[in-house]
C-alpha cells in the first residue's frame, strides 16, 4: 500500500462539482472544504476536456499541497500524473488498478469504486490502496442501477483490510450510518459542494462522523 494512503485522514473525502459550488471557483470551494476538515479533495469533472481539466488540476494541486490535504483526480490517470496529484480514482469501466499501478508507480494512491464484495476482492488483489464503496444511498450526481446500502461496507470490512470510503447520497442526516457500518470515511458531493457555507457543512459532517465512530 502507498505510504501516503496509510497516513491519510479519510474522514471527509470532498469531491468537487463546479455546478453545485458555483459561483465559487473550484479551488475556493475546495479550500473551504479543507478548512472545514476535509483531508482529501477529488477533482471530478466528467465534461472538461484534457487541457481544461489539467488547468483545474494544477490549481487544486497547488491548493492541497499548501493546505496539507491529499489530492486525487477522478478517472484520468494522465491528468493525475501530469499534475503531480497524490492519487487517481478509478471506476469499474476505467483501466484496471494493476495496469494503472504499473503506470504511476508505488507512491501514488490508487482508489477503486466497488459495488459488490467480488469487485472489492478484485480491486484489493489488483493493488488498490482504498475502496470507494457504494452508492450507499440514492444519489442525483451519478446514474446508478442499484443502491448497495451501508451493509456492503460491513461485509467488505470483515474480509478486506483497506480504507473503505462510503459514497453516494451521503448527507448530514445519514453520515452517522456509514460511520457505524465501519467506513473509514465518507465521500461527499452535493451535501458539501451545494451547501450555502461549505466550511460549516464540512465541519458538521466531520463532527457527526467522528461522534458516531466514537460510540
Amino acid at each position: 500500500m502507498s505510504k501516503l494512503a496509510l497516513k491519510t485522514d479519510w474522514t471527509l473525502y470532498a469531491i468537487t462539482d463546479e455546478l453545485l459550488s458555483s459561483p465559487l471557483p473550484i479551488e475556493e470551494a475546495a479550500r473551504q472544504a479543507i478548512l472545514g476538515g476535509a483531508g482529501v479533495v477529488q477533482l471530478r469533472d466528467k465534461h472538461a476536456l484534457g487541457r481544461e481539466l489539467y488547468d483545474k488540476a494544477l490549481r487544486l494541486r497547488e491548493l492541497t499541497a499548501q493546505a496539507g490535504a491529499v489530492f486525487i483526480v477522478n478517472d484520468r490517470v494522465d491528468v493525475a500524473m501530469a499534475a503531480d496529484a497524490d492519487g487517481v480514482h478509478l471506476g469499474q469501466e476505467d483501466l484496471p488498478a494493476e495496469a494503472v499501478r504499473r503506470l504511476v508507480g508505488e507512491p501514488m494512491i490508487v482508489g477503486v469504486s466497488v459495488e459488490s464484495l467480488d469487485q472489492a476482492r478484485d480491486a484489493a488483489a489488483s493493488g488498490a490502496d482504498y475502496l470507494g464503496v457504494g452508492p450507499v444511498f440514492p444519489t442525483t450526481t451519478k446514474e446508478i442501477a442499484a443502491v448497495t446500502g451501508v451493509e456492503l461496507i460491513t461485509l467488505i470490512k470483515q474480509e478486506i483490510d483497506l480504507p473503505l470510503i462510503a459514497i453516494g447520497g451521503i448527507t448530514l442526516d445519514n453520515i452517522a450510518e456509514v460511520a457505524r457500518a465501519g467506513a473509514h470515511g465518507a465521500a461527499v458531493i452535493s451535501a458539501l459542494m451545494g451547501a450555502a457555507n461549505i466550511r460549516q457543512a464540512a465541519e458538521a459532517l466531520v463532527s457527526t462522523f467522528e461522534a458516531a465512530k466514537a460510540k
